[in-house]
Order: C-alpha cells, then structure tokens, then sequence
C-alpha cells in the first residue's frame, strides 16, 4: 500500500485508511468503530464507516496518554511493593 500523508487525503478516513495509518487490520477497526472506542459515521450503504481525520489523531492521542499513565501506575505499584518488602527504613 502506499504511505498515506495528511496532505493526500481529505477530512475523512475510510476503514482501510485508518488501518493502513494503524497498522492493525480493517477488522480491528470496525471492532474498534463496533465498540464506539473509535468514533466513525456511517455513510452512503450500510457499513460504509468514515473516521474523520482529527477524531483518529485525538484517538491515537489518548492511546499515548493511557499507556504513559499506565506506565507511572506500575511504577508507583512496584515502589509501593518494594518499600513494603523492605520493611521499615528505621526503628525505634
């Protein structure tokens, strides 16, 4: 396929699109549309989804940040888990 840029392509996506920008399957994002994770209209026949561009770089966006606070999350688990196993820092 050949690569997709902003300035080729107009305000919204087709599922092939959004895939190829992806790099997951079409059947990924129409489960991705499915389960209203990615926001897309229905257009012209059934089945027919357009993403608009500035919704998919949004969703890609939050992905970045929810796998940021996912990493802090563990971070701050596995410290809390140390610091337990380590008992006190000092005694009385």
């Amino acid at each position: 396929m050949d690569h997709i840029s902003p300035e080729s392509i107009g305000r919204f996506l087709t599922v092939a699109d959004a895939s190829e920008i992806l790099n997951v399957s079409v059947d990924e994002v129409r489960e991705l549309i499915q389960s209203a994770e990615l926001p897309a209209i229905s257009v012209g026949s059934p089945g027919r989804w357009r993403i608009e561009r500035r919704v998919l770089e949004d969703y890609i966006e939050q992905k970045y940040e929810e796998t940021r606070r996912m990493s802090l999350w563990r971070e701050a688990n596995a410290a809390s888990i140390q610091d337990i196993s380590e008992g006190p820092k000092y005694r009385r």
